[in-house]
C-alpha cells in the first residue's frame, strides 16, 4: 500500500514528494553537504597534483574517494561534528581530517581547507549544484515539453480555427501554429539558459587571496586558483568579489526560468480557455471524478494546477533574485539563507512543466465544433477583402468593409454580392469567392 504524506508543511514534501525526490540530489541539506565535501577534497587533491602538497597518486584516489563515496552516514557523522562546533563549514573539514587519519594520512590534515574561507567551498557546491540540477535535470524536461509542442503543431497543423484578438473573433489560424509559437519561444529561452555562464570564486575571506599569497609567496595564487575552478571543477572564474561569489549569474539563470514559466503560463491560460470553448475536449478517465456533485464535469485541473505551481516558483524566484545581488559590505549571511531555498523556487518550477505536459497529453481536438464555429463566421473575410481592394487603389477600401461587416452578421451570399459588383479583375473576384474562413490561414500551416 502506499505511504501517504500526512504531516508535511510544503507541497514538495507531501504533495508533489516526487519532485522533492528528484530535487534532492541536487538541493537538499544531504546534497548540500555532500557536494561542499567533494569541494573540500578536490581541492587537496588538486594541490597534490600541482605539486604544492606532497602525496601520492593512491593519496589522491583515496582522498578523493571520501567525496565519491559519501552516503548517508558520512552526512550524519558531519552532522554531529556540526553539533559541537556550531559552523557547517568547520564540521565539514573536522569530518575529513577524522577520514584522512583512519586512512593514515595524518600528514594532510593541516592542508584541509587551507588558505580557503567558508564561502570559497560554499559557492563552489552551489555552482556545481546548480550545473548539474540544470543539466541532468531542467534541460532535459524542459526538452521533452518543447517535443511535446512540437509534436502537437506537426499533428495539428492544417487544422484551422477562429483565432481571438481582444476576445472577439479574428483571423483564422491554425492549432499547429499555435503550438509551435510556443515551442519556438521556448527553444530561444532554453538556448539563452544553455549560454550562460555558471561562476564561482576561490579568493579568500575578503576576496584577496591573502592567506594563500603569505603563505605560497612564490606562487601565483590567482592563476592556481582560477585553474582549480575551470579545469578541476570545469567552471568559470569569477576574479573579483568580496568574501561571497557576487550571485550575478545565478540572477540570470533565475530571471531566464522565471521568464521560461512565464511561457508555460502563458500556454496554460490558453489552453483554459480554448478548452472552456471547447476547441480541445479531455480524455475521459475512467475512474477520476471532476466535481463532487456535477457528475458530468471533466475539468483542466492539470492547467490549472501548473497555473499555480508556476505562480509561486516565479514569487520565489522574483525574491531571490531582488536579494542575492545585496550584501552588507563584503558579506552579510542573509544571501546564504535566502540560498537555501532554490531547491523550492526549481521544484515548483519542474512541477508547472510536469503537469502542464499532463494536460497536453490528454487533450483532443474538437473539429466538429471549431469547423461549425469557421464557417459561421464569414465577416474575417473582410479583411482579405479590402486588402485586395487596396491594391487596386481604392482610398475608401476599409470603410467599405466596415460598413458592410462590423457588428453584423454576414454570409457568404452577402460576401459574393458585394465581390459582383467590385471593380477589380476577375482572377481576384474568383480568388476572393473562393475563399472561405477555413481556408484563411496564410502561411499558417507553413510556419
Amino acid at each position: 500500500m502506499e505511504e501517504y504524506k500526512a504531516m508535511e508543511l510544503c507541497p514538495l514534501d507531501g504533495r508533489y514528494a516526487d519532485i522533492k525526490d528528484l530535487l534532492s540530489p541536487y538541493f537538499s541539506e544531504y546534497a548540500y553537504v555532500r557536494y561542499r565535501t567533494i569541494v573540500e577534497v578536490r581541492w587537496l587533491s588538486y594541490l597534490i597534483k600541482e605539486g604544492i602538497v606532497t602525496g601520492t597518486k593512491k593519496d589522491i584516489q583515496n582522498i578523493l574517494d571520501i567525496g565519491n563515496n559519501f552516503n548517508i552516514d558520512s552526512f550524519n557523522g558531519v552532522k554531529e561534528e556540526e553539533s559541537i562546533t556550531n559552523h557547517d563549514v568547520k564540521a565539514i573539514e573536522y569530518f575529513i581530517d577524522k577520514k584522512l587519519k583512519v586512512l593514515g594520512l595524518d600528514k594532510l590534515v593541516s592542508f584541509v581547507h587551507i588558505g580557503l574561507t567558508s564561502e570559497d567551498v560554499n559557492n563552489t557546491a552551489y555552482a556545481l549544484m546548480i550545473k548539474d540540477f540544470l543539466n541532468k535535470m531542467y534541460i532535459p524536461k524542459l526538452e521533452e515539453f518543447i517535443n511535446k509542442t512540437n509534436e502537437l503543431s506537426k499533428e495539428y497543423k492544417d487544422i484551422a480555427f477562429l483565432a481571438h484578438t481582444h476576445g472577439q473573433p479574428a483571423t483564422p489560424t491554425t492549432i499547429g501554429k499555435e503550438f509551435k509559437v510556443y515551442s519556438y519561444r521556448l527553444t530561444n529561452e532554453l538556448d539563452r539558459l544553455k549560454k550562460l555562464e555558471i561562476k564561482a570564486k576561490f579568493n579568500g575571506a575578503t576576496g584577496n587571496y591573502s592567506a594563500l599569497s603569505v603563505a605560497y609567496s612564490d606562487i601565483d595564487v590567482v592563476k592556481l586558483c582560477k585553474k582549480f575552478i575551470t579545469d578541476e571543477l570545469e567552471l568559470s572564474f569569477n576574479p573579483l568579489t568580496t568574501q561571497i561569489e557576487n550571485h550575478d549569474y545565478i540572477i540570470n539563470i533565475l530571471d531566464n526560468i522565471r521568464h521560461l514559466n512565464n511561457i508555460v503560463l502563458d500556454l496554460d491560460l490558453d489552453m483554459w480557455l480554448y478548452i472552456s470553448r471547447g476547441y480541445f475536449l479531455l480524455k475521459v478517465i475512467k475512474n477520476e471524478v471532476g466535481s463532487s456533485t456535477m457528475p458530468h464535469k471533466v475539468n483542466p485541473i492539470n492547467f490549472e494546477n501548473s497555473e499555480a505551481n508556476m505562480e509561486m516558483a516565479n514569487g520565489m524566484l522574483v525574491t531571490l533574485s531582488n536579494k542575492l545581488p545585496k550584501s552588507r559590505m563584503q558579506r552579510d549571511l542573509s544571501d546564504s539563507s535566502a540560498l537555501r531555498n532554490l531547491g523550492m523556487a526549481f521544484g515548483y518550477s519542474l512541477q508547472g512543466i510536469k503537469e502542464t505536459l499532463k494536460g497536453l497529453n490528454k487533450i483532443m481536438v474538437n473539429e466538429e465544433l471549431i469547423n461549425n464555429e469557421l464557417a459561421n463566421e464569414w465577416e474575417v473575410l473582410a479583411e482579405p477583402i479590402q486588402t485586395v481592394l487596396r491594391k487596386y487603389g481604392i482610398p475608401d477600401a476599409y470603410d467599405k468593409l466596415k460598413a458592410l461587416t462590423r457588428g453584423k452578421k454576414v454570409t457568404k451570399e452577402i460576401l459574393d454580392e458585394f465581390i459582383n459588383n467590385l471593380d477589380i479583375s476577375d482572377k481576384d473576384k474568383k480568388i476572393l469567392k473562393e475563399l472561405k474562413p477555413s481556408t484563411y490561414i496564410g502561411m499558417a500551416n507553413r510556419l
